[in-house]
């Protein structure tokens, strides 16, 4: 079945052509051509002709004039190729598979490699980033470089379920007011009470919920724990879990990051953004006949 649909797709089309839908093969489903279901097949074969097709256009292009791609280039990648497998054997046998040989492969890298130095010539003309886009990018985006207040925090928790005649909300409530009194504010005492009494898994390791930002726990926790102070236990605060006590155990204060030490970083960022905008415009151009020679 699957080979009589091979038939009827690959109609005249170049022998390389196979080493496209082996790359989406590889990447998309982990599989070599001849384990790929007719459905597979049809699916990936639609994806290679595009890409083939895409490919073809920009080799026969003006910005191909003059591109050359050495012998000893080829050979290079044909031996990246290679070193993949533990034997020429085993090589051979797997280019078989996918209905290619070393000569096609040759000639797909070949193709390959006059693409991306094509595309590597298109990039030659992309404007280079200023010191004022990169101090513009930061400006903009100084979130990203920014560390934000963190809060070492450990809390004991009483549920409510009203199933149970020991967690209505009333039994709940009266519990943790028991806890807190017993705790009377002793932050030194806090860890022995949450492995004691708390009902949350984190019981087992004395409450502790590690460090957290603002918005990463239940809000009304949230809105409690970034107005304490460290080393403070806080009010009962009820969530939708039940009752909790909390402790700031420490305050690590956010930190924003020096434009010097991002300014290589925003300047890849600005440099990868523009090359793959401007290769897209440029592949867009070509397709619909307006690039000029």
């Amino acid at each position: 079945m699957i080979a009589m649909r091979k038939q009827e797709l690959k109609q005249e089309i170049p022998s390389e052509f196979n080493y496209h839908i082996l790359r989406y093969a590889l990447e998309l489903l982990g599989k070599n051509i001849i384990q790929l279901s007719a459905d597979e097949y049809e699916s990936l074969f639609r994806k290679a002709k595009k890409s083939f097709e895409l490919e073809s256009l920009v080799i026969s292009s003006p910005e191909a004039e003059g591109v050359i791609i050495s012998s000893q280039q080829i050979d290079e990648s044909f031996l990246s190729v290679a070193s993949r497998y533990e034997s020429r054997v085993d090589l051979v046998h797997d280019l078989e598979n996918n209905s290619l040989d070393e000569e096609i492969l040759r000639k797909a890298l070949y193709r390959e490699l006059l693409f991306d130095s094509i595309m590597q010539r298109v990039s030659a003309k992309i404007p280079e980033v200023t010191e004022v886009d990169i101090q513009l990018f930061y400006e903009m985006h100084r979130d990203r470089f920014d560390t934000p207040e963190k809060r070492l925090v450990r809390h004991i928790l009483i549920t409510v379920n009203p199933e149970f005649k020991e967690n209505t909300h009333q039994a709940s409530l009266d519990k943790i007011v028991e806890i807190a009194d017993k705790l009377n504010g002793r932050t030194n005492r806090f860890e022995g009470f949450a492995k004691r009494y708390s009902e949350c898994p984190t019981a087992m390791e004395g409450g502790k919920l590690g460090d957290v930002v603002r918005g990463q726990l239940y809000p009304e926790l949230d809105a409690e724990l970034f107005t304490m102070a460290e080393n403070e236990i806080s009010q009962i605060v009820e969530t939708e879990m039940g009752f909790h006590l909390m402790m700031c155990e420490k305050i690590r204060p956010g930190k924003s990051v020096q434009f010097s030490k991002v300014s290589s970083k925003i300047l890849n960022i600005l440099e990868n953004r523009n090359q793959h905008n401007f290769q897209k415009n440029w592949l867009n151009d070509l397709q619909k006949g307006r690039v000029e020679t």
